[in-house]
């Protein structure tokens, strides 16, 4: 049996993990799938936000030892827990996530790439202090995949996202570096491409790399498949 603490990505709350937290609970497993700060149930204002506030909310519900799983923007803050309390931490799961760099945010990363993962669709909030996907822009590069009905209701689901967290290079160090990590690449995905995921696994051990033949929401495509997965990796701990 594993603690998981999972953490969503930009824009998302901790619903998008509603399909797959039964799954691990059936395997018995114990689940937490809190809502970063500034999104969903935590209304804190964007503009007083930082990166150490999503991470210390990792840590908030990582008590005991925990495998911290992070959904794409989500590798930034379950990286920076690691290293800040690595006791807490049995191991890190990068699902299609950034797997970050010391001393690079992950804006720097995203512009890096050929295309940035939201470009076309994120547009600035109204107070400039962070960004919402547009209404009208196609929901694919993150549903990709999805039934029409599922589809709608994560998109209803959306939420703007803080600013902030994103412009700040990270801090990682020797902590960080011990814990040992997975990433699972999702090899339909529109929004982080597979070969910017192969590339980011490349710092994983080769055993510690899966794949997923999914979209971005993988949580919401194959949550029962998602759930063996992550029960497979925790049998190494």
């Amino acid at each position: 049996m594993a603690r998981f603490v999972l953490i969503h990505g930009a824009c998302h709350t901790g619903w998008c993990w509603h399909l797959v937290i039964p799954e691990l609970l059936a395997r018995g497993h114990l689940v937490t799938a809190p809502d970063l700060p500034g999104h969903g149930g935590d209304p804190r204002p964007h503009s007083d936000l930082t990166l150490e506030d999503y991470a210390h909310t990792v840590l908030d519900h990582a008590e005991q030892p925990s495998v911290l799983v992070g959904h794409s923007a989500g590798g930034f803050p379950i990286s920076r827990a690691a290293e800040l309390a690595p006791w807490r931490v049995q191991r890190l799961v990068y699902l299609c996530a950034f797997l970050p760099e010391d001393g690079r945010s992950l804006v720097d990363m995203a512009n890096a790439w050929p295309e940035p993962p939201l470009k076309g669709i994120a547009r600035q909030t109204a107070d400039r202090a962070g960004y919402e996907v547009d209404e009208a822009a196609d929901d694919s590069r993150f549903y990709h995949g999805l039934p029409g009905g599922l589809r709608a209701e994560a998109r209803a689901r959306l939420v703007a996202e803080p600013m902030r967290p994103h412009t700040q290079p990270i801090a990682l160090g020797e902590n960080w570096r011990r814990v040992p990590r997975s990433y699972i690449r999702c090899t339909k995905d529109l929004t982080i491409s597979p070969d910017a995921q192969t590339e980011m696994a490349q710092r994983c051990d080769p055993k510690d790399r899966y794949d997923m033949p999914t979209g971005h929401s993988p949580f919401l495509e194959d949550p029962e498949g998602l759930a063996a997965l992550l029960s497979r990796i925790a049998e190494d701990i």
